[in-house]
């Protein structure tokens, strides 16, 4: 069975899981893909990777800043995720999918809505975030990243509202080096730590875009 080995440490997201990627869809008989990385974020994406493509997947600390990620690559993978079963870059329910041209997307980089005095675009963006959650037809994707991701972590004054708006289904995701920047991973409240590969593809596949 062919084994390749693919080093990933130091590299920033979503590097590790594009070299991963692309060694598995290199693999078109199958194999064992064994990838170190650095950081438990990088971890939890490629086991995400794995899960698209149908494998099994474990993961081992061997040290400090040190994980190795085992993938059992099915012959079959690529194929998997050209069908859309449960692709990285369409990881929505069953029930949800649509369209590629139909999805809305929002994208949210920051606590505070427009330029100028950040109370009052703290208020803004609350007011935002509050009214997004009151449409009939919501986004099928919340993504947050840089100072955004303040907004789904413990303190947010707009959690309720991502909350209510995860319950009826829409997707939130939160960037996970943004959360380690800011030393906010262990205080994510709301939604899925995500990477910049799913963000780019989720704004990629979106037929709209909202951007406060």
């Amino acid at each position: 069975m062919e084994r390749t080995v693919v080093e990933a440490r130091g590299e920033q997201c979503p590097i590790p899981v594009v070299k991963a990627k692309k060694a598995a869809d290199a693999m078109t008989g199958g194999g064992i893909l064994e990838v170190h990385v650095d950081n438990e974020t990088a971890v939890q994406n490629l086991l995400r990777m794995a899960a698209g493509m149908n494998g099994k997947a474990v993961s081992e600390g061997k040290g400090e800043k040190h994980f190795v990620v085992t993938i059992e690559v099915p012959a079959d993978a690529a194929a998997a995720e050209d069908a859309g079963e449960c692709s990285i870059m369409d990881s929505f329910p069953v029930e949800q999918k649509i369209q590629k041209n139909e999805k809305t997307v929002a994208a949210i980089g920051s606590a505070y809505m427009g330029n100028g005095d950040d109370k009052l675009g703290a208020i803004l963006m609350k007011g935002f975030l509050f009214a997004l959650s009151q449409q009939e037809a919501l986004p099928d994707t919340v993504l947050f990243y840089n100072g955004g991701a303040f907004l789904t972590t413990e303190g947010s004054a707009s959690l309720d509202d991502i909350r209510s708006m995860e319950e009826r289904g829409v997707r939130i995701m939160t960037c996970g080096t943004c959360l380690d920047f800011y030393g906010l991973k262990e205080k994510l409240a709301v939604g899925s730590v995500t990477n910049m590969y799913d963000i780019v593809s989720a704004l990629t596949a979106a037929g709209k875009i909202i951007k406060p």
